[in-house]
């Protein structure tokens, strides 16, 4: 009899094991990237498991003397090395370059099943120690490209991301406050405390913790990414009040808005250079397969409804989300502008407005794409460049740095946020190498 029940009990694990491979099998990819990339991307059809596909390289780091890989007629140095978890920089008029050395906040909200594996997703990837909470100055006074010196500016802080200087007055978007601290340029140390001039949607769960701020060019308005607090809504409506979505912040009446809303996570916000228009790097939904859905680039409508958590891409329904689309807003949906790629986790945007690269480099966007950890085999993990014409995406994306993961695909750097320094060059945040990387032209 327990032979009997051994045997129906090594059956029920086989069988077990083969729904796995099966699913796992079912899940990857069957559409290159490149055919999900560009302003008429393919979108395919969704792949969902039993289980949900978790594909994720190892964080690593880089081997003393190891560097990403430029596209030819660019070369690589790095700006920064040991830093403590780099996401996100901001250049200043002088020089100086402002780095948010950040990771995610405690959430005690999120619990079971879901949040151990998540803990053990954030760990592999790099992603799990404690926040610095901090913004580290970097100087390269004599502008060999090589910052010789660095300061903690400020600390104390609570997941730090976004960074905007207004006037006389920095702004930090931490995950759950906008905070506003006197600042000069040339200053090494603030000592002034912060004050809290907005509350941003935090914890108990804050799914999408990171909060990027950006101001007009007459420093008149800010905005401010809010991410969902779910992949698909599935914590409820409740837990997604005035979040995925940008806030309009006015600093002269303290008052908000919502200016953009149903975009799942932003982080990059940029200002196109020739139309003065604001754009956007956003971070599609997870679990439908390695095919869909991809990630965007796209220009910040007034009002506009991007489609999360009922639509995607323009209006493909998803029936997963936990409350419905009471208003019928699917005719609605704003179509992106541009695909990234699915699963890219496309963060950090900049435009070329300033860069020194040479020609193929002069006119569109440089995007941070921090790397997939759900799509089989892996994509992201790379910094490429969006070509502009008359102020909108033209053409396919380029490669402008790669090499992030190593011959066993494991990841050496994962880059975030992007910017042009003072001098021309492209500077790049790698949170998993602990460096800032500067791009220039040959």
């Amino acid at each position: 009899m327990l032979k009997k029940i051994l045997l129906i009990l090594l059956l029920l694990i086989l069988i077990a094991v083969g729904i796995f491979w099966w699913q796992y099998h079912n899940q990857t990819a069957r559409l290159d990237v490149a055919a999900q990339e560009g302003t008429a991307p393919t979108i395919g059809a969704p792949h969902e498991g039993l289980i949900p596909l978790m594909h994720i390289a190892k964080a690593v780091g880089w081997k003393q003397g190891e560097m990403p890989t430029p596209a030819a007629g660019l070369k690589v140095q790095p700006f920064a090395i040991g830093l403590d978890h780099p996401r996100w920089l901001l250049p200043l008029a002088n020089g100086d370059v402002l780095v948010a050395e950040s990771n995610a906040p405690p959430k005690p909200g999120e619990k079971g099943l879901s949040h151990w594996v998540e803990k053990i997703m954030m760990d592999r990837v790099g992603a799990g120690g404690q926040s610095p909470n901090k913004i580290v100055l970097l100087r390269d006074a004599d502008g060999d490209g090589i910052a010789e010196s660095r300061t903690v500016l400020l600390s104390g802080l609570n997941s730090p991301f976004g960074m905007a200087l207004v006037g006389g007055d920095l702004y930090i978007a931490d995950t759950d406050a906008l905070l506003k601290v006197p600042f000069t340029p040339g200053q090494t140390q603030i000592t002034a405390k912060p004050v809290k001039v907005l509350d941003l949607p935090g914890g108990p769960i804050d799914h999408h913790w990171t909060k990027n701020v950006v101001a007009t060019p007459d420093g008149s308005k800010l905005y401010i990414t809010i991410g969902s607090n779910s992949n698909v809504g599935e914590a409820g409506a409740q837990a997604e009040t005035e979040r995925a979505r940008i806030w309009e912040y006015d600093p002269k009446t303290g008052e908000h808005r919502t200016y953009a809303y149903g975009i799942r996570n932003p982080n990059g916000l940029a200002w196109e250079p020739e139309t003065k228009q604001l754009w956007m790097v956003v971070n599609e939904r997870d679990a439908l397969g390695s095919d869909i859905v991809p990630d965007y680039l796209a220009l910040v409508q007034f009002g506009g409804f991007y489609g999360w958590p009922w639509y995607y891409w323009g209006g493909v329904p998803d029936s997963r989300p936990a409350f419905t689309d009471d208003n019928n807003l699917q005719d609605t949906v704003i179509k992106p502008d541009y695909a990234l790629g699915p699963h890219t986790a496309s963060l950090g945007l900049t435009f070329a407005d300033g860069a020194k690269l040479g020609p193929n480099f002069a006119h569109g966007a440089f995007i941070g794409q921090h790397g997939s950890w759900n799509r089989k085999p892996f994509s992201g993990y790379k910094v490429i460049y969006v070509p502009f014409q008359k102020g909108r995406p033209a053409g396919k994306p380029i490669d402008v740095l790669t090499g992030f993961l190593d011959k066993d695909e494991q990841a050496r750097g994962r880059p975030v946020g992007v910017v042009v320094d003072r001098t021309g060059g492209l500077l790049v945040a790698d949170d998993v190498g602990n460096a800032v990387w500067r791009v220039s032209a040959k």
